[in-house]
């Protein structure tokens, strides 16, 4: 048995954030929206000792040869030692014999991109087509590659951005200005990026929540993607009390982890309230946004799916391109 292994380098030359990935996961919600995935519930192990999670993520496409199986940390006491505080790695698995293809040693590298891609997925069918000023509120790895898949999608004059750390929101003005054609500001709070954005994601790993409901406006979206643990929360329940439209990832799984799942404690969601997720609206079957005034939300918490979808076109890729190590016998 012969196992294909990948590094990061060889990982980063075939997936970027690009129209085809974009495409490629849309795909991947189609399908989990028709049935056509098997999706098992997320395993999370918690290290608090180390401020630390570490969560399995997986998910079969039915009639595909393959599916991924991934192991992705999170460990935020890493910055005081200088590392990255998300790290990974991806396990191709055949569909038809069980045994593993492929190791994509992609570093949380994939993670990023895939969850990036969701977010820009969410705007093309949620934020209005027309925007001017786009908000994030967390200054990491993530607010990076959610301002990318926002500019796949959608053009726009300004960001403005807040985090805790003024160094690292620094730091980020400077790189996205690089990046982008693009006026890349500080906020003063996370209040006044609601106030003044079009769109608004969030991006940090907040246990306490911070936006309000009366920062919301008309026209505006709202993509929040911090949440994807039960301790987790960046809105006030109150927040979807204000929303035209509310559409998740996977309802069994934002019930549990999500915004949605703290919503739902409080009493603002109920079992009446109308929740669509993202493939249903990707696939035809419900309609996204319907006008300029609505106020929509989208609760993201990642969806395997994601991670067989970008796994699949990085090694196909790579095979393409002859990249990657085999060992076994």
């Amino acid at each position: 048995m012969l196992v294909k292994i990948l590094n990061e380098a060889e990982i980063r030359r075939c997936v970027g954030m690009e129209e085809e990935a974009l495409q490629i996961v849309s795909e991947g919600f189609t399908k989990l929206a028709l049935g056509e995935v098997t999706v098992p519930p997320i395993m999370r192990i918690d290290v608090p000792e180390s401020n630390g999670e570490v969560d399995v993520k997986t998910a079969y496409i039915h009639g595909l040869e393959n599916f991924a199986i991934k192991i992705a940390s999170g460990f935020l006491e890493n910055r005081s030692l200088g590392l990255a505080t998300g790290s990974g790695m991806m396990v191709l698995v055949s569909a038809k014999t069980g045994r593993p293809e492929a190791v994509l040693l992609d570093n949380g590298y994939l993670t990023d991109v895939r969850t990036g891609i969701a977010g820009g997925i969410a705007a093309k069918h949620l934020s209005r087509e027309n925007i001017t000023i786009a908000g994030v509120i967390g200054s990491g790895m993530q607010a990076r590659f959610q301002l990318r898949g926002l500019r796949l999608v959608r053009q726009f004059q300004e960001l403005l951005v807040f985090g805790i750390d003024p160094q690292e929101v620094d730091q980020y003005v400077r790189d996205m200005t690089r990046e982008f054609d693009l006026s890349v500001k500080a906020a003063s709070s996370a209040e006044q990026v609601v106030r003044e954005s079009d769109i608004v994601v969030t991006t940090t790993p907040s246990r306490q929540p911070y936006l309000k409901a009366e920062w919301l406006h008309p026209g505006q979206h709202i993509t929040c993607m911090g949440s994807d643990a039960e301790h987790k929360q960046e809105l006030y329940p109150q927040v979807f009390s204000q929303a035209d439209l509310i559409v998740c990832d996977l309802r069994s799984q934002v019930f549990r982890l999500g915004e949605l799942h703290h919503a739902f404690d409080a009493g603002v969601v109920t079992d009446r309230t109308s929740v669509i997720e993202l493939g249903d609206i990707i696939c035809g079957r419900s309609p996204g946004r319907t006008d300029d005034q609505q106020i929509t939300i989208c609760d993201l918490t990642g969806v395997g799916v994601q991670d067989t979808q970008i796994a699949r076109l990085a090694y196909q890729r790579a095979a393409a391109l002859g990249l990657g190590l085999e060992i076994g016998g």
